[in-house]
């Protein structure tokens, strides 16, 4: 028997913002996502998920699917800097920030060592 898919009526929020994130991401195939915990590293995020898309075009259409359903969901906050080059996309949902990249930059930014290095005193206010 068929579930039917559950309604995106309510707008997400914290937990369920990022396993909405994270789930949209595995569907369209996004390769190493991560999570990292911001919360007493910076104030501009709960939480920072980073994934690699295989091109530039693959990084374009898993921002565009997440702009999709983050709409659909009624995300309160919704920004996206990077579309046009795909290269590096970011996408801000409010408590979850988003990095999308093809593997060559991400590994050059390498945000997840400066993100999960950075002492809890040292990014306050960030």
């Amino acid at each position: 028997m068929n579930q039917p898919a559950p309604s995106p009526a309510a707008p997400a929020g914290g937990a369920d913002l990022q396993d909405l994130i994270t789930r949209t991401l595995q569907d369209g195939s996004a390769e190493d996502i991560v999570s990292i915990d911001l919360a007493g590293k910076s104030s501009i995020a709960d939480t920072m998920i980073i994934a690699s898309g295989r091109s530039s075009r693959h990084v374009g259409a898993l921002a565009e699917r997440l702009m999709l359903v983050l709409k659909r969901s009624g995300a309160p906050r919704l920004a996206v800097e990077g579309e046009r080059q795909a290269d590096w996309v970011l996408v801000d949902a409010g408590d979850v920030i988003v990095h999308l990249f093809r593997q060559e930059t991400r590994l050059f930014y390498n945000l997840e060592k400066m993100w999960s290095a950075l002492p809890a005193e040292a990014g306050a206010g960030a």
